[in-house]
C-alpha cells in the first residue's frame, strides 16, 4: 500500500496547528485515526506508529500540540524534566478540548474520510488525552484506547459523558500510574456498565510499546498492537461492512 505524508496547518482558536497527515492509497471512503503524541512531542517513534497505523488503511492525523511552544518543543527521551514541564504548561482545559476538536474538525472534513468512523489512540500524554477525548467529544468519535495515559480525577468522575468503546493498555510496572489508580478507573466504567476493555501486562512499565525507550517490552507491545488493530477494526470498519450487507439485503 502506497501511503501520501505531508504536513498540514489546522486552524485552532489560538493560531495554526502543525500535523502530520497520512493518507493510504485506497479508492474507497476511509476510515481515520486521530493519534495524540506523547509529552516529547511528535517524536520519531510517533511518526512511526502513525505508518503503521496507515499502513492499516486508516488516514492518520498526528496533530503537535505543542505548536504553543514553536520553535523549541522538540524533546529527546532523555529529558525527561524538561518534557514533563512543556506537558503542564498545556492547557488542559477549554484550550485543549479547542485543539482536538479543531483537529477532529479537519480529519472529517477531509473528502477521503468517512466521519462516522473516526478513532483516537495516544500514548503516554496522548494516552491520557485519548481518555480526556472520549470524555469531552464522544460524539465527534466512534472509538478511542488510550496507552498508558495519566488520567485526572476530574476525567475520572466524567465517565459518565463517555458514549463510545474505549480499549485502556497499561504497564504493572509504571511508576506514574499505579495499581490502585488502575482499579480506580476500572471500578468506574464497571459500575456504570461502559463498554470497555482494559489490559495491563504485569512486567511492563511506562512507554512500554516503544522501541525507543528503556523500558521497551517487545511481548507486550506485540501483543498490544494485535489488541489496538482488532479494536479499531472491530468499530470502525465493521460497521461499514454491516451497513452494505444491510444495504445489499434491500436491494435483494
Amino acid at each position: 500500500m502506497q501511503i501520501q505524508q505531508s504536513q498540514v496547518l489546522i486552524a485552532t482558536p489560538d493560531g495554526r496547528m502543525p500535523a502530520v497527515l497520512l493518507t493510504p492509497d485506497r479508492p474507497d471512503r476511509k476510515a481515520a485515526i486521530l493519534l495524540l503524541m506523547e509529552a516529547f512531542g511528535v517524536t520519531s517513534h510517533i511518526r512511526d506508529v502513525a505508518a503503521r497505523i496507515a499502513n492499516e488503511g486508516y488516514l492518520v492525523l498526528v496533530p503537535d500540540l505543542y505548536y504553543r511552544e514553536l520553535p523549541h518543543n522538540k524533546i529527546g527521551y532523555a529529558e525527561v524534566d524538561r518534557a514533563m514541564a512543556m506537558m503542564w504548561r498545556l492547557d488542559f482545559g477549554k484550550p485543549m478540548e479547542n485543539d482536538i476538536r479543531a483537529a477532529l474538525t479537519y480529519i472529517k472534513s477531509h473528502p477521503e474520510v468517512n466521519p462516522d468512523r473516526i478513532g483516537v489512540t495516544g500514548f503516554c500524554l496522548g494516552g491520557g488525552l485519548s481518555f480526556f477525548t472520549a470524555v469531552k467529544l464522544s460524539n465527534e468519535i466512534a472509538a478511542a484506547a488510550s496507552f498508558y495515559g495519566m488520567v485526572a480525577d476530574e476525567w475520572i468522575d466524567a465517565v459518565p459523558d463517555i458514549t463510545v468503546p474505549v480499549y485502556l493498555f497499561f504497564g504493572g510496572r509504571d511508576p506514574f500510574i499505579g495499581s490502585n489508580r488502575i482499579q480506580q478507573i476500572e471500578a468506574r466504567f464497571q459500575e456504570l456498565d461502559k463498554d470497555y476493555s482494559l489490559k495491563v501486562y504485569p512486567e511492563a512499565g511506562h512507554g512500554f510499546f516503544c522501541q525507543e525507550r528503556s523500558d521497551y517490552n517487545r511481548v507486550a507491545a506485540e501483543d498490544a498492537w494485535r489488541e489496538l488493530t482488532r479494536f479499531f477494526q472491530q468499530h470502525l470498519q465493521f460497521a461499514r461492512i454491516s451497513i452494505d450487507c444491510s444495504f445489499s439485503h434491500k436491494l435483494n
